[in-house]
């Protein structure tokens, strides 16, 4: 099995990389971990390329990334959340999957048969709503053809890490033992 993760956190060793980190102690098979603030994958620039080509016209690591969501079982999207929505930089990096919504409604193609799980990782670190984040991972998530099973939310990790909230991880876990189930 394999496992797609994007990381949004601009912290290589912040609350959301100790929870991926957790996330992958107990994770079966392979997996690869795209971080959006440590990449070199542009946003989408609206060229329309992908209106009436697959892919992108863009050559960047975007490329390796659309060959490794075919491939993938399990597509876990993990971000911080800012302003309750996903950080900006990771939005600019999925704003590359515009090739497959025009694959499938301009192109009348199937981008990616295989249908996949999909997991959702959030750290919030207020009280703050994260319903609007959850949205735009599950949109996203839909857009790799992969199917949301569950959504963690830590709360508060300003002053509390996600791991220590038990009813996120408890969360956190459900995901990985479905994951772990396989397709």
């Amino acid at each position: 099995m394999k496992t797609l993760i994007f990381n949004g956190s601009p912290r290589k060793n912040g609350n959301t990389a100790a929870w991926i980190k957790e996330f992958l102690n107990g994770l079966d098979g392979e997996y690869r971990i795209v971080n959006a603030y440590h990449c070199n994958i542009k946003p989408c620039i609206d060229c329309r390329y992908c209106w009436k080509n697959p892919g992108c016209s863009q050559r960047d690591e975007m490329q390796e990334i659309y060959g490794d969501i075919q491939e993938c079982d399990h597509i876990l999207i993990a971000s911080p959340v800012y302003f309750s929505e996903l950080t900006g930089q990771l939005l600019a990096v999925l704003s590359r999957l515009q090739t497959y919504w025009c694959a499938r409604y301009l192109r009348k193609e199937t981008p990616i048969a295989r249908k996949k799980r999909g997991g959702i990782l959030l750290a919030g670190g207020g009280t703050g709503p994260m319903d609007k984040a959850v949205d735009t991972a599950k949109i996203l998530l839909h857009e790799m053809n992969a199917e949301c099973i569950g959504t963690a939310c830590a709360h508060n990790t300003d002053s509390i890490s996600p791991l220590d909230d038990k009813n996120a991880m408890e969360s956190m876990k459900w995901i990985r033992a479905k994951f772990n189930e396989g397709r």
